[in-house]
């Protein structure tokens, strides 16, 4: 059996793009919980500043499956000119 991979992915908007960072996040959202192997995917932390997004994937292989995935796609290319800096993602 193999170990749950948990991650972060904290996104920092440019100003004046929050809203449109969050809409572009909880549609992603509702694309991704559908994947195989989709234990949690959520918006867990949000301010003015950063929205904090919390995955849980059941193996690794549905995490490189999500990662290069159409959800994820879509997510980077609706976000490309709204983040302040590239998306931080750890692994927990």
């Amino acid at each position: 059996m193999s170990e749950i991979i948990n991650l972060q992915a904290t996104f920092l908007p440019n100003e004046g793009e929050f809203f449109r960072v969050k809409l572009a996040l909880e549609i992603a959202v509702e694309q991704v919980v559908e994947e195989d192997g989709c234990i949690q995917y959520e918006i867990t932390e949000e301010s003015d500043e950063k929205i904090v997004l919390t995955e849980q994937w059941a193996s690794e292989a549905d995490l490189d499956k999500h990662s290069k995935g159409i959800a994820v796609q879509d997510l980077n290319e609706s976000l490309s000119a709204l983040l302040a800096e590239p998306v931080k993602l750890e692994r927990l």
